[in-house]
């Protein structure tokens, strides 16, 4: 009987101890299940001394309270509170860390601080990290962390603020510190690398580049470090990867990839347009032409009377006057002062028009003791005459792609100005050639107007180089196109890379590395530009990957882990520098240095003590 009651006062403490949706205030709870809890003991007391059998009523008594103890640990089980410190230091192992840096510094901060490892390092007798949230997460209450070896990419340093950050990086990697090359170059073009390498020790090193196999420029550094400039005129279309190799006694020292993709050249709608005949634009049509530009000359013979000529030009225009549907056709218009002067006024005027809407560039041979008062921009060029003497006597001229030293006869040279861009210079530094923004065309004007003797004197990679150069100062820029430029100067695998697009209607863009499966990722618009829109990517291997933006498609390469080491980290002690600055003090104050632990009993043993409580009630009332 007093069992079956000791059953039926079970259902309100059901509800304490089981996970009802809406519970009671704790305090109300609490006062609730006192209360029951003592009018159940004393039930079950009055119960066990009114059964007219005596026997055994003190174990009936102990039993009852024993039941009653078990429900009250059930619902609301006693709990310890600690205090608990939380290590607010740990290590952190990158890239070519110092197991004696290690090991000094865990003596020094005790053998509690954890010891990790950052994503490509593995090993199994510490736990690895992969981000950012990884540490935080293993740690919440991290104050500091002390980074051994070259240290965080930039992306993973940024969501580090308000954990102060304690680099002990041993020295900087020896080798090649910096370089910089365009990524792109057109065939034959003189392709450009510049660095500086630093050497272990003392003693000359040798620079070379390396391309199909073949050294193709070097250089040397007579102290084992100090700038180099190098320099090499692909020969194919496609991507590659050049090497750069640094040599001592014979033994490489050092060796990084360079990577580069080559064009093809450009075709370009020349018109000449000449005076009088002359070798210097016979020469020249041929060289163009010979470089699959399409070429329309125009050379006086007499009053009235002109001789054309056309080479990879098909259907061919009337040369005739100077009309915009006929300038419309070609992209530089190489002239000499002569034929400037002559030009009726509307032929000046539609030349001017088209050079300020950007359809067409001016190139001038100053063959002249003046310019022409028909040149568009003529108030930005100013002609210096040299002397008798220095007219006759070819003077050295230099520009940076020059691959050796040219000389030229200079008649004149160019006034520097703010608004002039010097392309190639003569003695003094002055300018002899010099290109002048005129709307959105160019205007281009060189005083060197003898430039086939370079031919004749066996010199074509000087003739090629500077005409190229200054053919590409006057060429119109292209329409805008949808282009798609990696922001990381050394991508890595499993390293974030942040891609920047400009004009791009697609909000995904598609990445695949080779033997790989694509990768789909969504660019989000830039909020202060509105062109530009950029998405992050992961690359998983390194090597080419192809990034496709609709029809525009773009070569990124992404290096190994052991390339180009000093570079990058130089650049990630600059992130760390930076996030230093950044970190503040309030920051670092917010993160918590103890914990605070709550301990509840298992509420087992109060089942436990309600079943023998109320077993021993059940068999004594059977007995």
């Amino acid at each position: 009987m007093i069992s079956g009651r000791l059953a039926f006062a079970w259902s309100p403490f059901f509800y304490l101890t089981a996970g009802n949706s809406q519970p009671a205030p704790h305090f109300l709870l609490m006062l609730y299940a006192f209360a029951f809890g003592l009018l159940l003991a004393l039930l079950l007391t009055v119960l066990a001394l009114r059964r007219p059998d005596s026997r055994r009523r003190f174990l009936r008594v102990v039993a009852g309270l024993i039941a009653t103890a078990g429900l009250g640990l059930a619902a609301f089980p006693p709990a310890k509170t600690a205090v608990l410190p939380v290590t607010d230091a740990a290590i952190l192992l990158t890239d070519s860390y110092s197991p004696d840096t290690l090991r000094t510094l865990q003596r020094r901060l005790g053998p509690a601080v954890p010891v990790w490892r950052y994503a490509a390092l593995t090993a199994t007798d510490t736990p690895t990290v992969q981000n950012p949230a990884a540490i935080r997460q293993l740690s919440p209450g991290l104050q500091k962390l002390h980074i051994l070896g070259h240290g965080l990419p930039a992306a993973d340093v940024a969501p580090l603020i308000g954990i102060r950050l304690v680099y002990h990086a041993d020295a900087r990697p020896h080798g090649f510190q910096q370089a910089a090359w365009p990524a792109e170059t057109q065939l034959g073009q003189s392709w450009v690398v510049e660095g500086r390498f630093e050497a272990a020790g003392p003693g000359p090193v040798w620079i070379t580049l390396r391309a199909a196999g073949s050294g193709r420029d070097s250089v040397q550094l007579s102290t084992g470090r100090g700038s180099f400039r190098l320099r090499f005129a692909p020969k194919a279309e496609g991507r590659a990867v050049y090497t750069l190799e640094a040599r001592r006694q014979g033994r490489r020292i050092a060796q990084e990839p360079a990577p580069v993709q080559v064009l093809p050249t450009r075709p370009l709608r020349i018109l000449l347009l000449a005076a009088a005949p002359s070798f210097e634009l016979r020469f020249l049509k041929n060289e163009l032409a010979s470089h699959q530009h399409a070429v329309a000359l125009r050379t006086g013979l007499s009053r009235g009377l002109t001789q054309t000529e056309f080479l990879n030009l098909p259907n061919p225009p009337p040369l005739g006057r100077l009309t915009p549907a006929l300038l419309a056709r070609f992209d530089i218009i190489l002239t000499d002062a002569s034929t400037l002067d002559d030009l009726s006024g509307a032929e000046a005027q539609a030349l001017q028009r088209t050079i300020q809407n950007g359809t067409g560039g001016l190139l001038l041979l100053a063959d002249g003791p003046r310019l022409p008062r028909q040149l568009p921009g003529a108030a930005g060029f100013r002609l210096l005459p040299q002397s008798a003497a220095a007219a006759v006597v070819a003077q050295p001229i230099q520009w940076p792609e020059a691959p050796t030293q040219a000389t030229a006869l200079l008649p004149a040279t160019l006034q520097l100005r703010p608004d002039m861009q010097p392309l190639v210079l003569g003695p003094q530094q002055q300018p002899v050639a010099a290109a002048r923004r005129l709307g959105q065309g160019q205007v281009v004007v060189t005083t060197i107007t003898e430039t086939f003797p370079w031919l004749l004197q066996n010199q074509p990679l000087v003739y090629s180089a500077y005409w190229s150069r200054l053919l590409t100062a006057a060429t119109p820029p292209r329409a805008a196109a949808v282009t798609i430029q990696p922001l990381s100067r050394w991508p890595r695998p499993n390293v974030p890379v942040l891609l920047r697009t400009t004009g791009a209607v697609s909000q995904l863009l598609n990445i695949q590395a080779a033997n790989a499966a694509p990768v789909r990722i969504s660019l989000r618009q830039d909020a202060n530009v509105p062109e530009w829109a950029t998405g992050t990517y992961w690359p998983a291997a390194a090597g080419w990957h192809e990034a496709r933006l609709g029809a525009a498609s773009q070569w990124m390469y992404v290096y190994a882990p052991t390339d180009w080491q000093a570079p990058v980290y130089r650049e990630q002690q600059l992130a760390a520098q930076q996030h230093i600055r950044k970190d503040s003090p309030l920051a670092q104050a917010s993160a918590v240095s103890a914990r605070v632990q709550h301990t509840a009993w298992p509420r087992w043993c109060g089942y436990v003590l309600f079943l023998l409580g109320a077993g021993l009630l059940w068999l004594e009332e059977k007995l």
